[in-house]
């Protein structure tokens, strides 16, 4: 009970310091409502165009939120040192790290919402199936707030980070399949894109709207949940490799 009553206070901290400031809440809203606003008025007035990239974006809001966010407050705890001071509180470090990245999964769900209650007053969304959604929404919040937290603990700088960040997330844009199939892709390219956590999220998330899924939902779902379980522990390595040993 003392752990979880710990790690709710890191986490109040956290969105009260950095989540909820207003340049940072104003961010969170208006990166999505601009990343929607530029592929819907890119699709045209066709409505089934804003349907078939309505994934794509939902993906896009979540995989840049969390992970913008996260390496940013991370690497800013680091330089400050209030990172290593955490370090040393009597918590268990898997405790500490899922306190750290709780607040940019929030934001990464809230974020993956804009781009669905924009679509509601232009689209019929009843026949979304909406429990996959919010499987692939929670899955792909968590599994990029992992991929922000091993960049995070991977550098020194908030530039590096950031840097680091785009390696990552410019090519998942391309290779995942948000917005053209991956068949499409050149055959040496497909396999690096099977191999990003994304690709699984974004699958789930086309077959709920649009009945386009390549691969069954409970396998997506599986192979995205492992990819969190994988960079997760990769980021715990990190740590106590830097910090702890």
């Amino acid at each position: 009970m003392k752990t979880w009553i710990a790690v709710w206070n890191i986490l109040k901290k956290d969105m009260r310091t950095y989540y909820l400031k207003p340049p940072n809440l104003s961010w969170g809203i208006i990166f999505p409502l601009a990343w929607t606003s530029m592929f819907f008025i890119k699709s045209g007035s066709g409505f089934g165009d804003i349907r078939a990239i309505l994934p794509g974006v939902v993906a896009l809001s979540i995989l840049f939120g969390t992970t913008s966010m996260l390496a940013v407050t991370v690497t800013f705890e680091k330089k400050g040192r209030s990172f290593e001071r955490l370090l040393l509180a009597p918590l268990p470090l898997e405790a500490l790290m899922l306190a750290k990245t709780a607040g940019a999964i929030v934001m990464g769900v809230a974020n993956a919402f804009v781009p669905m209650l924009m679509a509601a007053f232009f689209v019929d969304l009843s026949s979304v199936i909406w429990w996959q959604i919010a499987a692939a929404v929670a899955l792909i919040a968590v599994s990029s707030t992992f991929l922000g937290l091993f960049i995070a603990v991977s550098v020194r700088e908030v530039f590096e980070a950031q840097t680091f960040s785009n390696f990552f997330r410019f090519p998942m844009v391309f290779l995942c399949g948000l917005f053209f199939p991956i068949a499409n892709l050149p055959v040496f390219l497909r396999p690096l894109s099977y191999a990003l956590p994304l690709t699984y999220g974004a699958d789930v998330l086309h077959g709920s709207v649009n009945g386009t899924a390549q691969r069954p939902v409970s396998l997506n779902l599986v192979l995205l949940a492992g990819f969190c379980v994988v960079l997760f522990l990769i980021s715990l390595r990190n740590v106590r490799k830097k910090w702890i040993t």
